[in-house]
């Protein structure tokens, strides 16, 4: 007698493992870093630090030049495989159930948000020193880690109790103690006088602004509610609009209306 076996299939989605947002930012960034590492082998060094510099977050950048774009663009430049690697895995593990939660478009708000909320903080404590006549560094600040942080602060604030593996220790600490000690090297990290080349003042900026766009009863707070208040209302008038134009029309499929 014949004994068959059928094996169970398993179908894997990819629409669960990466929500349609974070994967947007992940390919706009892979595909940015990509064409960075075709100019620096194809053009040199000094093409990069031109793009670095153009594109990048110099902190009178905005000014001189009225470059305006630098504090949207400098999100989406890195400066180098690991920096990537680490911000788009750092996005996906704690953008993903936030996007779940919110939506694609308010999480793409809020992203934006905190990342040019960031890169503005960053250079208002760069020009400071404009006021003890000493110029501000000319370094331009790179990367998606300001707005990063601030979708850290959001899953602390959101997911408090959430479990984080602390990879390689097999070791689990909630959210909001490991947001808490991450703001805590940062801002140490500050003290350091940037000699570690990484952004501390950006990403602490970018957990001030997630903060204070989330805490209940604070300007950034109460701007959202207006903001979402004044759509309501507009997208309400245009129904009414549109309702009392058409009242009087007899319905297009007679046999399908529904009174």
């Amino acid at each position: 007698m014949a004994t068959s076996f059928r094996a169970r299939r398993y179908n894997f989605d990819w629409r669960g493992f990466i929500t349609p947002g974070v994967k947007l930012l992940v390919l706009i960034c892979t595909g940015v870093f990509l064409v960075q590492t075709l100019v620096d082998i194809f053009l040199g060094v000094s093409a990069t630090s031109w793009v670095n510099h153009f594109f990048g977050l110099v902190a009178l950048g905005p000014l001189p030049g009225l470059r305006l774009w630098q504090p949207f663009t400098y999100i989406f430049l890195h400066g180098g495989l690991w920096h990537l690697l680490i911000n788009m895995l750092f996005l996906w593990m704690f953008g993903r159930e936030l996007e779940l939660v919110w939506g694609k478009k308010r999480f793409l708000n809020f992203f934006f948000l905190c990342g040019v909320g960031a890169g503005l903080i960053e250079i208002l404590v760069k020009v400071i020193p404009i006021s003890w006549g000493h110029m501000p560094s000319d370094i331009p600040t790179i990367g998606a880690s300001g707005a990063i942080f601030g979708i850290l602060m959001a899953n602390a604030i959101l997911f408090p109790d959430r479990r984080i593996w602390l990879f390689p220790l097999p070791v689990t600490i909630p959210m909001r103690p490991y947001v808490a000690v991450m703001g805590a090297i940062e801002f140490f990290g500050t003290l350091g006088a940037g000699g570690d080349a990484v952004a501390h003042v950006c990403h602490l900026g970018g957990m001030l602004v997630g903060y204070l766009y989330l805490r209940r009863g604070s300007f950034l707070y109460s701007v959202r509610n207006s903001v979402s208040d004044w759509q309501h209302k507009r997208n309400r008038k245009r129904f009414e609009v549109y309702i009392n134009k058409h009242k009087n029309e007899p319905p297009s499929r007679p046999d399908r209306w529904v009174n």
